[in-house]
């Protein structure tokens, strides 16, 4: 696909590549330069206090697996095997 370098530094991005990525109005865009070559690559920004509550659920339940606290199944199968041999 063909675009023109316009005022500004701007560019359009075909709209087709826009749709097959779902790219919409304010998303992020990292742009890079390598070897001539123009990358540019749709990425996700978070907050860093999201993140940090992330972590600490993730810990959280990493200790309670680690405790033992909740069954672990290796497969859904094992789960649902596990669930019909208990009364309900």
């Amino acid at each position: 696909m063909l675009t023109e370098f316009r005022k500004k530094s701007q560019i359009t991005i075909p709209k087709d590549v826009v749709v097959k990525l779902g790219l919409k109005e304010g998303d992020k865009l990292e742009i890079t330069e390598r070897d001539g070559m123009i990358r540019i690559i749709p990425v996700v920004v978070y907050s860093k206090k999201y993140l940090a509550e992330l972590n600490k659920e993730i810990a959280n339940i990493k200790a309670k697996t680690e405790s033992s606290d909740h069954l672990i199944f290796d497969n859904v199968e094992e789960l649902f095997e596990r669930l019909d041999s208990e009364d309900m």
